[in-house]
């Protein structure tokens, strides 16, 4: 038994394909609890920002989509800011993104974030040495007085081996309906993967702290991703079930008689090709 437990160890990341009905049902299941976890972020007021980072191509935005798909875009919603205004470059670096931080009662899953002076804007000469270095040293401070105020914080990161990243961009580049995710920024960063890791390695460095650590995210195989994701996001905010009673439905009332539809051919109707 240990050494079928060794072997396990040494190819994680190698799991056989997640069945659909096997996904599917897990899925449901999580996202169950994640619409019982927005009813307790609204009743208990509570601040919560979900920051997602990763490489290009490592599943971020299909989990934010599938995190948001069954709850209400009232409470739970996704900041993905592009690229800053000339205004906005005069501004102190944090500034863009104070606006986006919750409101009592709200969930904000950043897709992608502050962390772009760690990631993008130092691999590709977007921002000046003396920048990343205060960035570097101000960003625990700023998360700290975030989470202070009552801001609940948790950070992903979600890595992706350089194989599987080529392959999606591969997959991106043939298929017409995904191509827009390809960016003059993905396409550098598969020229820069070595320049990238080392980003990487200094953000987690200064920036993985105790109030507000970095979790991983192993993410070549998309739905294992996805489910281990939202499974260990709801198990960072305790919560309890607060799912309504069944509603029951009186009978509809008619009267026939009160009320007379205009005729079809009044109105345009859109046309019925499939």
């Amino acid at each position: 038994m240990k050494k079928k437990h060794d072997e396990k160890e040494k190819t994680h990341g190698k799991h056989k394909k997640l069945k659909k009905k096997f996904y599917e049902k897990k899925l449901e299941a999580l996202q169950v609890e994640l619409v019982k976890l927005q009813e307790w972020i609204k009743k208990k007021g509570l601040k919560v920002v979900v920051i997602f980072e990763g490489r290009d191509a490592a599943g971020k935005g299909g989990v934010i989509k599938t995190i948001t798909e069954s709850l209400n875009p009232r409470i739970c919603r996704i900041t993905a800011l592009g690229t800053p205004t000339e205004k906005e470059k005069t501004q102190w670096y944090f500034q863009r993104y104070v606006p986006h931080l919750p409101a009592a009662g709200e969930m904000v899953l950043f897709d992608r974030s502050w962390y772009n002076r760690a990631g993008v804007e130092r691999v590709m000469g977007f921002c000046t040495e003396d920048e990343y270095t205060e960035f570097l040293r101000s960003c625990p401070e700023f998360e700290k007085m975030i989470i202070r105020s009552g801001l609940i914080l948790i950070k992903y990161y979600f890595s992706v081996s350089d194989e599987e990243q080529e392959k999606r961009f591969q997959a991106r580049m043939n298929d017409p309906r995904k191509r827009w995710k390809l960016s003059p920024m993905d396409i550098a960063s598969r020229e820069k993967w070595v320049e990238y890791s080392k980003a990487k390695d200094v953000m987690f460095e200064n920036t993985d702290i105790k109030n507000s650590p970095w979790h991983v995210v192993e993410a070549d195989d998309k739905k294992r991703a996805r489910l281990n994701c939202i499974h260990h996001m709801l198990s960072m905010i305790p919560y309890q079930d607060l799912t309504p009673e069944p509603i029951k439905l009186t009978p509809r009332k008619e009267d026939p008689d009160s009320y007379v539809r205009p005729p079809k051919s009044s109105q345009k109707f859109v046309p019925d090709i499939y």
